[in-house]
This record gives structure tokens, C-alpha cells and sequence, in this order.
């Protein structure tokens, strides 16, 4: 894996800590997102997990609960990182990728519902955190 350093002089890249636990229940199949979500609710991923299969089944609000709730919890993690409120959130960092989906999540729900300027907020955001993850995830 590789993460570049920017030459700019803006902040270092933000990259939350791995806990191996929630991903290995979740590769095993040995815990559902939603119990995943309920023993580590501080594990965006689960959260994006679940805002991903609501919105499948077309449970827009829900969706856009879930996706609100990983968000919150990734930000809560990338404060206690360092993070000052900008800077790269690399996608490449395994970790990254719960928080990155939540919001491209979150983004996705806000637009169904009509919510265009958080939409909007949302999209930017991903762009300006990570944009390998808004290539990635704003399809």
C-alpha cells in the first residue's frame, strides 16, 4: 500500500486504527452486520453495510439512519486520529473504507430523499477526503 505524502504542505493523511475483530466476524459470516453494529458501534463499516442493504431493498430512511449514524461514529474516530476537519482520508487504508462508504452512503440516502445541498455537502466531502473513494463509490 502506498500513501503519498502531500507536497503542498497540507495535512497528513488520516488513518484510523484496524481492529481485526468486527472483519474477521463479518468474513467468517459468523456475525451479521447488525450484530457487528451492535458490539462495535464505533465499526463504520458495519453501519455502511447496513445503509447498503436498506437502501437496496428501498428502506431510503433507514438507509439514510444507518449511513448518518456510521458517519458520526467515523468522525468521532478520525478526531481521536488527529484529524482536524480536512485533510486526506486515504481509501487505500483499510480502516478508511467504513467512514468513506458511510459518507458516500449518507450522500446517496440524501439525494433519494431530496435532501440536495447535504447531497451535495456529502459528495464534496468524499471528493476532497479521498478521490479514489468518490471514483470509487459515486456510481
Amino acid at each position: 500500500m502506498s500513501i503519498h505524502t502531500n507536497l503542498l504542505g497540507g495535512p497528513e493523511p488520516t488513518l484510523l486504527p484496524e481492529d481485526e475483530q468486527p472483519y474477521r466476524l463479518l468474513a467468517e459470516q459468523s456475525a451479521s452486520p447488525v450484530q457487528v453494529a451492535a458490539d462495535f458501534p464505533t465499526f463504520s463499516l458495519a453501519w455502511a453495510m447496513l445503509a447498503d442493504d436498506a437502501f437496496t431493498e428501498d428502506h431510503v430512511v433507514e438507509s439514510y439512519a444507518y449511513a448518518r449514524t456510521g458517519y458520526h461514529r467515523g468522525l468521532d474516530a478520525l478526531r481521536r486520529a488527529g484529524w482536524k476537519g480536512h485533510g486526506p482520508v486515504p481509501w487505500e487504508h483499510r480502516a478508511n473504507r467504513g467512514f468513506l462508504r458511510c459518507l458516500a452512503a449518507l450522500a446517496r440516502a440524501a439525494e433519494a430523499i431530496k435532501e440536495t445541498d447535504e447531497a451535495e455537502r456529502c459528495w464534496s466531502f468524499l471528493k476532497d477526503s479521498s478521490p479514489e473513494a468518490y471514483a470509487e463509490l459515486k456510481r
